[in-house]
């Protein structure tokens, strides 16, 4: 099961419990369950669109936040 089909069909759970006929400590529990779930999937899924944004096609990963310089950011100062 791929994780937009778990997210899919996770909702359409969370959507019924509330009108099943279970006792009140299994519906807590089945939707902080889902809830705890969801955010995982969630977590993973834009995780996995971040690094494909980012990956640049030859296997390595990387964004414009490092530019090497050959000029010298802090000239030499002499102490006077």
């Amino acid at each position: 099961m791929s994780k937009e089909t778990f997210v899919f069909v996770g909702g359409i759970l969370l959507t019924i419990v509330p009108f099943l006929g279970i006792p009140l400590t299994w519906k807590v529990t089945a939707t902080v369950t889902l809830g705890v779930l969801f955010t995982l999937v969630g977590y993973r899924l834009r995780r996995a669109r971040y690094l494909s944004a980012i990956d640049r096609g030859n296997g390595e990963r990387g964004t414009d936040s490092f530019v090497e310089t050959t000029e010298p950011l802090f000239p030499d100062r002499t102490l006077q």
